[in-house]
């Protein structure tokens, strides 16, 4: 996650980063970003709760939602998608895929 978060501050994104379910979604309420970038794996609250947290705010209901997992089968894809979020990428995640998927929403 840091060196994700480096390449996308370095790429000239505003990153916040947190350590658990509860705080990534506090920061994000604070925050309010176009993006984000969940661990489903999360203590506290997990990635699929967020989403839907997130999914519920009126700032929360355009975000990019991109989920991060060690598990990347059919059915792990599609609890993703059904808890909200936009995609679901694998661990490691390559940041070129994630840069993709800035431009795509950013119109590059």
């Amino acid at each position: 996650a840091e060196s994700l978060s480096l390449l996308l501050s370095l790429g000239g994104n505003e990153v916040r980063t947190a350590g658990d379910g509860i705080d990534a979604l506090a920061t994000a309420q604070q925050f309010r970003p176009h993006v984000m970038l969940v661990d489903i794996a999360m203590p506290g609250l997990n990635g699929h709760e967020v989403c839907r947290k997130v999914r519920e705010t009126p700032w929360g209901r355009d975000a990019l939602m991109i989920a991060t997992s060690g598990w990347g089968q059919p059915e792990d894809r599609r609890q993703s998608a059904q808890a909200g979020f936009d995609h679901h990428l694998v661990k490691p995640v390559d940041y070129g895929a994630v840069d993709a998927l800035l431009a795509a929403r950013a119109g590059r």
